[in-house]
């Protein structure tokens, strides 16, 4: 019995494990079978790069390839040259020719340890700090505190084991409303920060509490109200409405989120007939109802100016609600023996030190998924998939979009390539087109969250997280597929 523990501890560990060594076995076995020219570019390639394929004397090729390769400027070849296609390319150099084919999904394996650093754990850190340094100062100035009083009823059913007017609570409120508004950035900081609260709380420093993994869970379900992001790769795709699958991604994530609390709530026995937890969840449905009612009375223009901008200015007011309720009790600070400014620094400090805490865990994760993309494995499973589902009756529409749902746990990077993919293939008004984008908007990147947040407290023990998010993944690519086929 002792020993059962341990076993629940591999299970993230056993699946970065087997995404990555059969990903290293697929690709020596198609090297030996040469169905693979080199491995160079699993190593050392990068995002959209052509691959080399195979590379030959160039009398080994055929007449009129030969003498329109020696008469082609710089000796450089390219067949049916296409701006959305992958073309074959022949490069004649040092008596040899070399033949690429194809574009790299994703940078390879020691590109994307630079890039994890450069490219995402520094703006990470940047985000970190800031947000970090007015979490400070919430705290100090007591306003974490009224905000945790407030909410105390609520998350008292939601979250049993947290203590009345804890710190956490204002930590978690912070982090959904950023979630609802779209806003990444602040997000990230406000939950590691709610971790790190819980953390205290949990009595096996080792193992995931089930105050931590709800929050997780209902983070990662990513209930979002303004999916800024999707309606600007849409405008720039020249979509029609780039709004229009706004309605579609909100009662996404909205069922994510009820699944997510609904199925964590039965394993930890949460009192679902609560009168306070009835109350919050019919007047979430409501404000929702409510802003959705008003945004669809508005015109085209009216819509883009209101989502572009209703983010931007809720996140300015939360910082200066931040600033000036610091600087209303500004006597608080004084009793600490320090000033707001001093304070926000010393905040600053312990966001730096968590971006640096977790950026070991990022790179493992982002580096397996890398070699499982490039190796070409991830390819055959999803072509195996989308196959599959095409003879059983799901439309071609459907499957040509299963890609960005399949990636989306992975890389929120991939999938979102394969979304600008299909709205270039085949328009950003086409059905596969818009399926896509409420695929990318409405679920999490999992396995980054995962360890992230988990690695940002050195949780080893994530028990049952891993099972439930990629549940709540697939309950939100199903209610994708329905609310896309009932709006469009």
């Amino acid at each position: 019995m002792l020993h059962l523990p341990k076993k629940r501890v591999m299970v993230l560990s056993r699946f970065w494990l087997a995404i990555f060594v059969s990903s290293i076995v697929y690709v020596v076995v198609s090297l030996c079978m040469a169905n693979t020219y080199t491995i160079d570019f699993v190593l050392n390639g990068k995002k959209d790069d052509p691959v080399l394929i195979s590379e030959k004397y160039i009398n080994q090729l055929p007449l009129f390839i030969k003498d329109s390769i020696e008469k082609a400027p710089e000796q450089t070849m390219i067949i049916n040259r296409d701006t959305l296609n992958a073309d074959t390319t022949y490069v004649y150099k040092s008596k040899t020719v070399k033949i690429y084919s194809g574009l790299q999904k994703t940078d390879g394996l020691l590109p994307t340890c630079k890039t994890s650093l450069m490219d995402l754990i520094l703006p990470l850190i940047a985000y970190l700090a800031f947000f970090c340094g007015l979490m400070e100062l919430l705290i100090i100035s007591g306003a974490s505190e009224k905000l945790a009083k407030r909410l105390s009823p609520v998350f008292a059913k939601v979250f049993p084991s947290i203590p009345k007017d804890h710190e956490s609570i204002s930590y978690m409120t912070l982090n959904f409303a950023a979630n609802f508004l779209g806003l990444d950035s602040a997000a990230t900081p406000f939950g590691l920060k709610a971790m790190q609260s819980l953390q205290e709380l949990n009595p096996d420093k080792d193992k995931a509490s089930d105050a931590q993994i709800m929050f997780l869970c209902l983070h990662a379900a990513g209930l979002t109200l303004i999916p800024t992001s999707i309606i600007g790769y849409r405008a720039a795709e020249n979509a029609s409405n780039p709004a229009d699958v706004m309605l579609p991604c909100i009662i996404t994530s909205f069922i994510g989120t009820i699944a997510a609390f609904l199925i964590v709530g039965i394993r930890q026995k949460v009192n679902f007939k609560s009168a306070s937890l009835l109350v919050a969840l019919m007047s979430l449905i409501g404000a929702i109802a409510g802003l959705l009612f008003y945004i669809n009375r508005l015109d085209l223009i009216g819509k883009n100016f209101f989502t572009s901008n209703l983010s931007g200015l809720m996140l300015v007011v939360i910082i200066a609600f931040t600033l000036l309720f610091s600087f209303f009790n500004e006597k608080k600070f004084v009793e600490k023996g320090t000033t707001i400014f001093d304070a926000f620094v010393t905040g600053a400090q312990n966001g730096l030190q968590t971006g640096v805490k977790i950026f070991p865990y990022v790179l493992g994760m982002l580096v397996a998924i890398s070699f499982f993309r490039n190796s070409g494995l991830f390819e055959i499973i999803s072509n195996g998939i989308s196959f599959l589902f095409s003879h059983i009756g799901v439309s071609k529409e459907i499957t040509d979009s299963l890609p960005v749902a399949m990636l989306r746990p992975f890389s929120s990077g991939g999938s979102r390539g394969f979304m600008i993919d299909s709205m270039r293939s085949f328009g950003p008004d086409s059905f596969t087109g818009r399926l896509s984008c409420i695929f990318q908007c409405s679920a999490e990147t999992t396995f980054y969250v995962i360890a992230v947040y988990f690695g940002s407290i050195n949780i080893k023990n994530t028990r049952y997280t891993l099972s439930t998010m990629l549940l709540v993944d697939l309950i939100c690519v199903l209610a994708a597929i329905f609310v896309a086929s009932w709006f469009f």
